[in-house]
């Protein structure tokens, strides 16, 4: 296993710098050191905490490490690999190992059957694909809008914006899977090989030409990890903007707010997607933008990726960064902090409850500030 991880991952070009170390988003208040973790985890599952739990599961694979390092070794794709070495080995944790049977069974990680999955859309007129039938251009709205209830409004959002433009859209409906950017994540190699071959064929079988995805993480996965596709990928942002500039998209109410806006890190530091949102923002009337400090390539990560929403807790210090992230939006006096991700928007949600700031400032997708201005 040593030998392998050396080979697959070019470690013996690491220098012990500790730029990776220096820049990891989790490091300072966990037990993850991903210096550490390069020069010791060639054992099966690498180093671990304090409580003997893989030090690997504590990473939100938001790139930093990689992006950082200047020999070219990736970090973050070795913790991806010490997470897929553990699970080969029957030791993933209890929510893992649940999260990757209920994609198995039902085409998403949240344990809910494949028939509930547009309960979101009951009251709304959503357009879905039969079976064979051409679909050009497809939303794909993705399992988190599809099943957490506060992300459902991001989908429900997109829908009557896309509505207001006359967009020609299909979705898959109930035959939409989970798109396997968090499987890959979490290091079930074997079942994100399943879910590309399914989704490319279900993909092709209606002529889709254009995804427009929910999530910055679907998007990624689409873009970037499922070969020769063949069919582009757009997060929803991206496409706004487009239907912005072309004129389709007329935005006549103001919203009276000032807002502040939060960098998914798989819109921005995996895809460098960083204006499309914020012309998006500029373009509603009435809103007042103020920037983060740390914003862009900069930008804080929130925690919710590389599959954490289904990783238990690990032993933590000091205070969580998506509580960091809301308190210096409060400190800039927004009244709406934005994101464009669905797993940005439960972090930084349940942050604004943790750090007492309810009653100072709502969380509020991009998606949902569009249809604000409809």
């Amino acid at each position: 296993m040593a030998v392998s991880l050396k080979e697959t991952y070019e470690l013996l070009g690491c220098i012990q710098c500790g730029r990776c170390t220096a820049g990891c988003p989790v490091g300072f208040r966990t037990y993850l050191n991903v210096r550490k973790v390069v020069y010791e985890g060639l054992t099966e599952t690498g180093p671990r905490d304090a409580k003997g739990r893989p030090e690997a599961w504590n990473c939100t694979t938001c790139s930093n490490c990689t992006d950082r390092c200047p020999k070219g070794v990736k970090p973050m794709e070795l913790l991806i690999g010490l997470r897929s070495a553990a699970i080969e080995k029957g030791k993933a944790m209890p929510t893992v190992r649940d999260a990757l049977e209920s994609t198995f069974k039902h085409g998403n990680p949240w344990g809910r059957g494949r028939d509930k999955r547009m309960e979101w859309a009951e009251d709304l007129d959503v357009p879905v694909a039969d079976e064979g039938e051409e679909a050009p251009l497809l939303y794909f709205y993705g399992c988190t809008p599809a099943y957490e209830t506060r992300a459902q409004d991001v989908a429900k959002s997109l829908v009557r914006v896309f509505a207001a433009a006359g967009v020609p859209y299909k979705t898959l409906g109930t035959a939409e899977s989970d798109c396997g950017n968090e499987i890959w994540r979490l290091g079930e190699q074997g079942l994100f090989e399943l879910l590309v071959e399914g989704n490319t064929e279900l993909f092709r079988s209606h002529g889709v030409e254009t995804i427009v995805t929910s999530s910055p993480h679907c998007m990624n996965t689409f873009k970037n990890e499922y070969g020769d596709l063949g069919i582009e990928a757009l997060h929803y942002s991206q496409f706004l903007k487009e239907l912005l500039d072309e004129g389709k998209l007329e935005l006549p109410t103001p919203v009276e707010k000032t807002v502040t806006y939060h960098d998914p890190c798989f819109l921005g530091k995996h895809n460098e997607i960083y204006d499309e949102p914020r012309d998006v923002l500029n373009a509603v009337p009435g809103v007042t933008f103020v920037e983060f400090d740390r914003s862009r390539e900069r930008a804080l990560c929130c925690e919710g990726g590389g599959g954490r929403m289904w990783v238990e807790a690990v032993e933590e210090r000091g205070e969580r960064i998506a509580e960091i992230r809301v308190n210096d939006a409060v400190a800039l006096g927004a009244d709406y902090l934005v994101t464009a991700c669905p797993f940005c928007l439960l972090t930084l949600e349940d942050a604004v409850k943790t750090s007492g700031n309810e009653g100072k400032i709502e969380v509020v997708d991009l998606s949902e500030l569009v249809a604000m201005a409809l």
